[in-house]
């Protein structure tokens, strides 16, 4: 009985590989995160309106633990359930439910589409059209970046959320696999809740100082060891593995967050371009560190190359999960 759900387990993950590189989000579709986001959403609101008056810092953080303990845990638990009850009245609707869960965990085809929707604008010299599209896909202001900082900002995004939104989901989703049936997608969208916590809540800032301080240490506990992977695949890949890692050991611990400086400077190492620098939130400059050596200029080839990196670390531990699972 193991061996068979370890094969409906590895059908599942191709599945959802694929279902992701082909299709990706439509947008139509109801998506776990959209979920994750109301709930979340609601909490805050309840608190940040209602109760953030009445209560001391301590008993904000307490909340907030609450909030991630709740969301990250009852996310993977719901999953779960859903499809180990599919699985009771029909085992094909559970592998169907399962894929297409977890292909919803895999974000490689929305930061494709997201990346070169914003390269297409800009290829047709239309600068204020290219900064509205990389508006939708960016926190940091576009109205006066020129053609230069608008591709910086296209591959800091490609190269931050190909780790939050590519490999970490995969990573668990590959962990969840190994330990018990359908547990990839339980883990998968544990790690996801994770991730839209801290990208909701996580700030540094009023009124989630408090709040959001689990959500954001939680997100870099989790992300702390996949990134480290995907550096040292990525860094195999381009075989200057040593000069690879000696860049980042070098820029990527400047950066405040554990995690972004190193997804951002590998990519930056490999492809011989330099990453950072100031950029504006709300009228505001934020100064983050320089990550890599400005050899050559950041290009649309270079962006395309980025993407082509993250499929080839993503087909890289599937391939080695599927290996090691039929053994």
């Amino acid at each position: 009985m193991q061996i068979e759900f370890v094969n409906i387990d590895i059908l599942i993950l191709v599945l959802a590989a694929t279902i992701d590189y082909v299709i990706g989000d439509p947008v139509e579709w109801l998506h776990p995160v959209q979920v994750m986001g109301w709930l979340i959403s609601g909490y805050v609101n309840l608190v940040t309106d209602q109760l953030v008056a009445r209560f001391s810092p301590q008993i904000m953080k307490m909340l907030g633990v609450i909030l991630g303990m709740t969301m990250i845990g009852g996310s993977g638990a719901i999953a779960w359930l859903i499809v180990i009850t599919a699985a009771k009245f029909n085992l094909v609707l559970a592998i169907a439910i399962s894929s297409i869960l977890l292909a919803a965990c895999f974000a490689g085809r929305s930061l494709r589409d997201a990346a070169e929707s914003v390269l297409k604008v800009l290829a047709t010299g239309n600068l204020e059209a290219a900064r509205q599209e990389l508006s939708r896909y960016v926190g940091r202001d576009t109205d006066d970046l020129d053609e230069v900082e608008i591709l910086r900002a296209v591959l800091e995004t490609v190269t931050e959320n190909s780790i939050d939104g590519v490999t970490s989901p995969l990573f668990y989703a590959l962990v969840g696999t190994a330990l018990f049936d359908f547990g990839g997608v339980a883990l998968a969208i544990a790690y996801k809740a994770a991730s839209t916590l801290d990208s909701m809540v996580g700030y540094h800032e009023a009124p989630y100082t408090d709040l959001g301080w689990f959500s954001a240490k939680t997100d870099d506990v989790l992300t702390w060891l996949p990134c480290r992977l995907t550096v040292l695949t990525l860094a195999l890949v381009s075989r200057k593995s040593i000069y690879v890692w000696k860049i980042c050991d070098r820029d990527a611990r400047q950066d405040p967050s554990p995690n972004s400086g190193w997804s951002e400077c590998v990519y930056a190492a490999i492809l011989q371009v330099q990453l950072g620098g100031d950029n504006r939130y709300r009228g505001f400059v934020k100064s983050k560190p320089l990550l890599g050596d400005a050899i050559q200029a950041i290009t649309p080839l270079k962006i395309i190359q980025a993407l082509q990196l993250t499929r080839i670390c993503f087909l890289i531990w599937l391939g080695l999960a599927i290996t090691a699972l039929c053994a």
